[in-house]
């Protein structure tokens, strides 16, 4: 397990050789946290691994720039167009003039609604292609849980990290590093909670073509598990986490908050507003 002195939020952490995560997270009232993180590896060809949420942009771009130099970087890996992988494409192509866009022809497509992504710039990698980045060879894989249909994971061959991309998506009681901070019961809850949520259609799946893919996925040989929406995973968490989500396809659906839960959740702040006090007398 890799040792981290420290942990703050948009404060880069390394997670295995020239790999860092850089980290954020939102809070989720009542469930807790959930982690909104990215990439970088600061190889011979420098990659980002999605860019960061818009809501905290200065921010993520200075902690990326503290990982590696912007006119180094050769390659951005666009996982898919969600604005918690997306958010922050334009800057990020702006400051680095170098790089190329590993993306898909459909999210090209789809963030034209938004913007207009230099094509000129683009590579496009779908599932099974492989990218030469100079120490190390990158292989593009669909993981078994998703909720963009552009979503494709990343596998590094050198160091054996896998980014996952929503697949092992869990809710946390605080920001934290590594998912061996949590209690097993936390564990196992936050995995079943979040393939839940990510991936509702789970419903809908033959549990043993499903589990024939999650075995591809495993087959990967990741010895190191990260994500945009959980902690690092590595260690004996990494096979647990493979065997949870084979079991997801017999847990039952997670029933969403109603409008119900929404009024009770009102009440109750309106509850805590301390009644106002007395202003001073103009006299």
């Amino acid at each position: 397990m890799t040792t981290i002195p420290t942990f703050n939020l948009l404060e880069p952490y390394r997670i295995a050789e020239e790999t860092f995560v850089i980290p954020w997270a939102l809070e989720a009232p009542p469930v807790g946290h959930f982690p909104m993180n990215s990439m970088a590896i600061r190889g011979a060809e420098p990659v980002l691994v999605d860019t960061g949420s818009p809501a905290v942009r200065a921010q993520w771009l200075e902690a990326a720039w503290s990982v590696v130099d912007p006119l180094d970087v050769k390659w951005v890996f666009l996982t898919h167009d969600d604005r918690d992988h997306s958010g922050n494409l334009l800057p990020v192509l702006a400051a680095c003039p170098n790089a190329t866009l590993l993306t898909t022809w459909f999210s090209i497509g789809r963030m034209a609604e938004e913007w207009e992504t230099p094509i000129n710039r683009c590579r496009f990698v779908i599932e099974g292609d492989t990218v030469d980045v100079g120490d190390r060879t990158l292989v593009a894989k669909r993981p078994p849980l998703y909720d963009n249909p552009t979503t494709r994971a990343l596998f590094d061959t050198k160091t054996s990290v896998v980014w996952s991309v929503d697949t092992f998506a869990t809710n946390l009681p605080a920001p934290m590093p590594e998912i061996g901070e949590l209690t097993d019961d936390e564990f196992r809850d936050g995995q079943f909670f979040g393939g839940r949520l990510v991936s509702p259609w789970y419903t809908l799946l033959d549990a043993g073509k499903f589990r024939a893919v999650v075995d591809d996925f495993q087959r990967l040989g990741a010895e190191v598990v990260a994500g945009c929406h959980s902690p690092v995973l590595n260690g004996h968490r990494v096979d647990e986490a493979f065997d949870l989500l084979r079991r997801l396809p017999d847990v039952p659906p997670w029933q969403e908050f109603t409008q119900a839960d929404l009024d009770r959740w009102m009440d109750a702040a309106e509850g805590s507003v301390p009644p106002e006090q007395p202003r001073p007398s103009a006299t």
